[in-house]
């Protein structure tokens, strides 16, 4: 079993910055792929970001790249998100996973584990 909390959710104007950690505990955490995920209303989950467990082979979501920055730290068992130049579309909550394929996917049924999810909000 593999525990996931998030944290660094939280209401900021359109342009503006922030920074996910997500937690992780349990089994090995640097064996494991990480993810972040999203959901808006009424939408359904979708991929942002995922990160390999030895960080070499990182893939974003079309929307996100060139904003947003995925890392891990393995001593501490966290994986982050740094979101930049933040848009209104990107308001949502977000998960963050672990996987135990070797590849990196940003297919949901990817990945074993999900932390409980942050709300992040963008302000126009």
């Amino acid at each position: 079993q593999v525990q996931l909390v998030e944290s660094g959710g939280g209401l900021v104007q359109a342009g503006g910055s922030l920074r996910l950690s997500c937690v992780a505990s349990g089994r090995t955490f640097s064996r494991y792929a990480m993810g972040w995920f999203r959901q808006a209303p009424g939408k359904e989950r979708e991929f942002v970001a995922a990160i390999s467990w030895t960080g070499g082979t990182i893939r974003y979501a079309d929307s996100v790249k060139g904003r947003f920055t995925i890392s891990r730290d393995n001593a501490k068992t966290t994986v982050y998100l740094q979101m930049d130049s933040l848009k209104p579309e990107d308001t949502a909550v977000y998960y963050c996973a672990a996987g135990s394929s070797a590849v990196v996917t940003s297919i949901p049924a990817g990945y074993n584990y999900w932390g409980q999810g942050t709300q992040v909000t963008v302000s126009s």
